[in-house]
């Protein structure tokens, strides 16, 4: 694997998975929604629905809200428009791909707040398969500890039946097939580990590295603005901004 995404690192070190409660609220209340219309309403038998509502709650999403959402999911809000996943194409500045994951009960509205952040920020979008074949399905479970249960975690995560580790400073990223996910993730917590999240991602095939402050800035910038779009759950990209610069952006 040639890196884990670099945007998913630097959104953890910034907290901007956290910047915006009620928009995380919304997104994992849509996931759950979603889970349970593919896999039905009972978590014991539903393994993505489960995962949905563990991240919800290490999200601390009110247990309202998930209600309402596995309620969505099985119809029994019938006054709920239809929630949908999109994926979409395109570039950004620099010449960087980003591949958008989107859940949206209006599909034209998402479809052109996505073209337009591209447009606004120098980018454009791309046919279906100009980007996705760049990007490598993988399971992502996430996780927080301390340096000296690094090894711990590492066999633990080897025996569950991880693919790759990445470790930076106290955050894990344990990557997996997309079809294990679920279960690596459940004999981590059987090995007393705790898991903060786990997700399907995609991984960039291969790199552009950035190591020009300007253009590191407009990346991020317009990284920003389509994860602030509401109907954009996740952006994937193959950019790699060197940790130094990253620093400096930050000062």
């Amino acid at each position: 694997m040639s890196g884990h995404s670099k945007w998913h690192s630097i959104k953890h070190k910034k907290g901007l998975a956290d910047a915006k409660r009620g928009k995380i609220f919304t997104i994992h209340s849509k996931l759950i929604t979603i889970a349970t219309r593919e896999g039905g309403g009972d978590p014991e038998t539903n393994s993505s629905l489960r995962t949905a509502i563990d991240n919800a709650k290490t999200a601390n999403v009110p247990n309202t809200n998930i209600e309402r959402a596995i309620k969505r999911g099985t119809g029994e809000l019938k006054d709920q428009a239809e929630i949908t996943e999109n994926m979409y194409e395109g570039y950004g500045p620099a010449g960087i791909a980003v591949y958008i994951q989107t859940l949206t009960d209006n599909k034209n509205r998402t479809v052109a707040s996505v073209k337009s952040i591209l447009t606004k920020n120098g980018g454009n979008m791309g046919t279906a398969g100009s980007v996705a074949y760049l990007f490598h399905k993988k399971g992502l479970i996430s996780l927080v500890a301390e340096p000296d249960k690094h090894e711990e975690i590492e066999l633990s995560a080897i025996d569950a039946g991880a693919e790759d580790i990445k470790i930076d400073e106290n955050n894990v990223e344990i990557y997996t097939d997309p079809k294990n996910l679920h279960e690596v993730k459940r004999k981590l917590e059987e090995a007393d580990i705790a898991v903060e999240s786990a997700e399907i991602t995609f991984i960039p095939e291969n790199e552009i590295k950035i190591d020009d402050e300007t253009k590191a800035r407009k990346v991020l910038k317009f990284m920003d603005a389509l994860e602030e779009d509401d109907d954009v759950t996740n952006v994937y990209s193959n950019f790699d901004i060197p940790e130094e610069i990253i620093k400096k952006l930050e000062e």
